[in-house]
């Protein structure tokens, strides 16, 4: 099945495909300059506001944008050993739904962790990576902020995707198609298969490029962080300029 599903995903990836859902195209996103103004506002009332030990909630200043089962928990878990780090507990989802965009910036700044001055906030919610909207809407919030996105070989990452739903249902004692279905559909390669289409990297990267530099991303090597942690942290480390704290002796 795995050699059947990375010849497929190779085989789209060098196709010149266009996304199932159209880009966003710079300025279209109502309200961005109000959220730049929201968002400096906030920051000045978290300075005003903080608490008599110096701790206070952060707008983020790192987020890991994905991807789905590319391993962002490991990654949250293992840069959590960081003291300069404050990491928000669950997905948030602010930036890809609606019903907490609209909540504003003051709510997603109340998902956030209380945090010392000196603390960098990280937020992980995999699922920006892939949602055409959220590039733009990051940006609009702070163009400066430092984005992690860890990957995996492609066709490896699509099958826990489709393991995980096809589990969700056999719990729930529902029928659910073979994956082998979902791939292929009236003999073409299906490329709107949500688990299909998370791997098409090169899609969804050509969107976020579109708002943000290349040095503003860094990709973590999901495999190798599986297989070899430390160097992967060190580097995810000099990328949010932290000082070298977590050693090879917490992962060995």
């Amino acid at each position: 099945m795995a050699p059947l599903l990375l010849g497929a995903v190779m085989l789209v990836a060098q196709l010149q495909l266009v996304p199932s859902r159209p880009a966003v195209v710079p300025g279209d996103e109502p309200g961005l300059p109000e959220l730049v103004r929201k968002a400096a506002a906030l920051q000045e009332e978290i300075s005003d506001g903080a608490a008599p030990n110096g701790s206070a909630q952060q707008l983020p200043q790192t987020i890991i944008i994905g991807v789905r089962k590319g391993g962002t928990r490991a990654l949250l878990e293992m840069l959590s050993l960081h003291p300069d780090v404050a990491a928000a507990e669950n997905e948030v989802h602010f930036f890809d739904w609606e019903e907490h965009y609209s909540q504003g910036l003051g709510w997603y700044l109340s998902q956030m962790p209380f945090s010392a001055p000196h603390q960098l906030t990280v937020e992980k919610t995999p699922a920006y990576f892939t949602s055409p909207k959220v590039p733009e809407r990051v940006h609009g919030m702070n163009p400066a902020i430092r984005l992690l996105l860890i990957l995996r070989d492609p066709s490896e990452r699509v099958l826990p995707d489709y393991t995980q739903v096809f589990y969700n249902h056999v719990q729930k004692r529902k029928p659910y198609p073979s994956i082998e279905e979902f791939l292929v559909r009236d003999g073409r390669l299906n490329v709107d298969y949500k688990a299909l289409n998370r791997s098409l990297y090169h899609l969804h990267m050509q969107n976020w490029l579109r708002f943000f530099p290349l040095r503003r991303i860094h990709i973590v090597d999901g495999d190798r962080l599986i297989r070899d942690p430390f160097p992967e942290i060190q580097k995810v480390e000099r990328f949010l300029r932290l000082s070298p704290q977590i050693n090879a002796s917490n992962f060995y």
